[in-house]
């Protein structure tokens, strides 16, 4: 068993998992690629202290850039960014996250 903490990469805070966490009760996170949804949902009850009532997970596959390494360079090469997974947690109601402190 990994680390809770190895597990939950980041929080996606976008307007769209701003309406998700005030509507739904669901919590966006980006995850380790390698965690499957018991590890997401031990992690995330065992960090934060709340009940998860369900994990859907998505993959998303880098995608190929193209990285010019000057203004006036003639060799251009391909790169890629990284593939990563996202997972949408919905949370028992009455349980909340704090991502961070207001005021």
């Amino acid at each position: 068993m990994r680390d809770h903490f190895d597990v939950i990469v980041r929080p996606v805070v976008t307007e769209k998992s701003a309406r998700d966490i005030e509507e739904r009760n669901v919590y966006t996170f980006v995850v380790d690629e390698g965690a499957n949804k018991h590890d997401i949902r031990h992690a995330v009850e065992k960090i934060w202290d709340v009940s998860v009532e369900g994990v859907r997970t998505m993959r998303y596959a880098g995608k190929a850039r193209r990285a010019f390494l000057g203004r006036m360079s003639r060799e251009r090469t391909m790169g890629r960014r990284p593939s990563w997974k996202k997972a949408l947690v919905t949370l028992a109601e009455g349980d909340h996250i704090e991502f961070y402190e207001v005021g």
